[in-house]
């Protein structure tokens, strides 16, 4: 651990004795806050957290994991090689999921411009251990070809919303195709996940595009620019029923690919729950691995693997090795994005209006 990030860490931690030792609560608070407002220590604990989470799942799943067998090494690196395509296919298509929405909303980018700026918010967002985030990159970059942050993050937000759509969309219609998979304590976890995901976005989505909601947040600062953008983002897609149906469809084909890439992965090492179990479980595992409260979901998605796919005869090693397996094909296919986040973002000649234009 670097010698700085050990220096505040122990400075974090005196002045924790001392606010117990006579210090008020508020004093306490304070200091707590200005600890974790440094960017170091929120990567540290997002690194014990998966190392945590990690540790504890290989000492639950040891037995297993040293009696885990692979059968064709030729026929499991193929499976590997067939997973790592279909999760480079579902990047392609999340930006133009992204270019879609940009589109619609008048923000003119090229579809190739588009996808260089995704590759490098995956690269920043799943290979490096930082507190920025892909999507944080995804709006400067992006306002800096348009000339507006404002309409770059309303496209983001409304690509994202797409996303959380989607996922429990999938999840809901596997359970009431096959009903059996609610008998376990997975599934039943899954299905409320899923209608409680769906249950706050829908009060997000109908705030956000409601005049009394973020309606009246446009004009006057930064901030109340850019929820303004989303709202008035939100109402083109409402008039525009097409587009919004275009904008779902590709989400559908998006999420359905890492669905896919993730039965791929699990064939590799003999996992193979079923079909609907897939596309029950899989999409459950896509949400709740993107809790900021670890590194690319490490440690979060393996014991998601292991809660849902327990009553399906897939063991803990088996679960954990799958999720570890699917976090390294990710990492993979995110080096892609290497080279245009080192090159930068281009800007682009001319600008938009600071308001999201009302659509075509």
């Amino acid at each position: 651990m670097p010698h700085s990030l050990v220096t505040l860490l122990r400075s974090c931690a005196n002045v924790t004795r001392r606010c117990m030792a006579s210090a008020p609560v508020r004093v306490c608070v304070s200091a707590t806050r200005r600890c974790l407002a440094s960017p170091l220590v929120r990567i540290a604990l997002r690194i014990g957290v998966s190392a945590g989470l990690l540790a504890w799942l290989l000492a639950v799943s040891r037995e297993e994991l040293s009696s885990l067998e692979v059968g064709s090494k030729s026929a499991a690196a193929a499976w590997l090689i067939a997973a790592t395509l279909t999760i480079a296919a579902a990047f392609v298509m999340a930006s133009a999921r992204w270019w879609q929405v940009a589109d619609t909303l008048d923000v003119k980018v090229s579809g190739r411009s588009m996808l260089s700026i995704y590759l490098a918010a995956q690269f920043v967002g799943n290979f490096l251990p930082t507190t920025i985030g892909g999507d944080v990159l995804r709006v400067n970059r992006l306002g800096r070809m348009c000339g507006s942050r404002a309409n770059a993050f309303a496209t983001v937000i409304i690509e994202r919303l797409t996303g959380w759509i989607v996922l429990p969309v999938f999840t809901l219609a596997a359970l009431a195709t096959q009903p059996s998979l609610l008998r376990h304590s997975g599934g039943q976890i899954a299905g409320g996940l899923a209608l409680g995901t769906l249950l706050v976005l829908a009060f997000i989505v109908w705030f956000a595009e409601h005049p009394r909601g973020l309606g009246r947040l446009s004009g006057g600062t930064h901030i109340r620019d850019w929820l303004g953008a989303v709202h008035t983002g939100l109402s083109v897609y409402r008039r525009h029923r097409g587009a919004a149906g275009r904008l779902l469809g590709i989400g559908f084909a998006y999420q359905f690919l890492l669905v896919v890439a993730t039965a791929l992965a699990g064939a590799a090492i003999g996992v193979n729950p079923g079909l609907l179990a897939w596309l029950a479980f899989a999409p459950m595992v896509l949400i709740v691995q993107n809790l900021p409260f670890t590194i690319g979901g490490l440690g979060v998605r393996e014991g998601a693997f292991v809660l849902f796919l327990d009553a399906h005869g897939v063991n803990e090693g088996e679960a954990l090795l799958l999720g570890l397996l699917l976090y390294a094909l990710t990492l993979l296919v995110s080096l892609s994005g290497a080279p245009t986040l080192a090159l930068g973002g281009r800007r682009r000649g001319g600008k938009v209006p600071a308001e999201v234009p009302l659509g075509r």
